[in-house]
């Protein structure tokens, strides 16, 4: 019995290791796509505007479109998810702090945001 619990209890630290690390990934990840999106911002900006405007030849809009397509993958701004900065939680997540409504709510009410408080009316 006493071997069993122990090898579990490694189990679940190993297993609690393992998300620490993937949480960290995603955060890593995402900072690297906003960082990338950051860098062709312009170039896609320019290419797709080439690609709107009718006016061009289409031979000429057909090579904007194949610039485009050889840009990183994860240049485009379609690619960002909004993650919170402390859980790597993708959904509800407040755009203006970076964090879950749940990490937010936490440090709200311990009194570690400045200028935010509880609303009583």
């Amino acid at each position: 019995m006493g071997l069993n619990s122990k090898s579990e209890c490694s189990r679940r630290r190993q297993h609690l290791k393992l998300m620490e690390t993937r949480r960290e990934n995603r955060n890593i990840h995402d900072n690297q796509r906003r960082q990338l999106a950051a860098k062709y911002e312009l170039k896609h900006k320019l290419f797709k505007a080439f690609l709107r405007d009718p006016a061009l030849p289409a031979e000429a809009r057909e090579q904007m479109q194949l610039k485009l397509a050889k840009l990183p993958r994860n240049s485009s701004f379609t690619r960002i998810r909004n993650r919170c900065i402390f859980t790597g939680r993708p959904r509800g997540v407040y755009q203006l702090f970076r964090m879950s409504r749940i990490v937010f709510r936490e440090l709200a009410s311990r009194g570690a945001l400045n200028g935010i408080k509880k609303a009583s009316w």
